[in-house]
């Protein structure tokens, strides 16, 4: 038993010039993976060239790094958030669905968790015990 169904070797309808379906599915699929492979080539390239955090293509498309604060800057933010606290754990964890540096503060009798997103370095949750 055959698993795998053929494409018809039948002719499109008038205008396509007497393509069959296979050819054109081909011809589709080929033009695609072009395309996504120019875009993509496009967006590395500037992104190399410019060394920026976030860049635009001619096309109109931006992105963005995957991980544009470390847990360095992490450390920075939260001391500013408990300024005169000392730092006693730093660790990466997800907190909800979104990719964080955990720094644990100490200050006198209080101990702090700071939450800093790695994507847009904005605390996301703060706790005093």
């Amino acid at each position: 038993m055959r698993l795998r169904k053929r494409l018809s070797e039948k002719p499109l309808p008038s205008g396509s010039g007497g393509v069959t379906k296979k050819t054109h599915l081909i011809a589709r699929i080929t033009l695609a993976a072009v395309g996504t492979a120019a875009l993509l080539g496009t967006v590395a390239g500037t992104a190399l060239a410019s060394g920026a955090t976030a860049t635009a293509t001619a096309s109109g498309i931006a992105t963005a790094p995957a991980v544009p604060v470390s847990c360095a800057k992490a450390v920075r933010i939260a001391k500013k958030r408990v300024p005169g606290a000392r730092v006693s754990e730093v660790e990466r964890e997800w907190e909800h669905g979104h990719r964080v540096c955990k720094v644990e503060l100490e200050k006198g009798r209080w101990e702090y968790d700071v939450y800093v997103s790695q994507r847009t370095g904005k605390i996301v949750k703060f706790k005093r015990e």
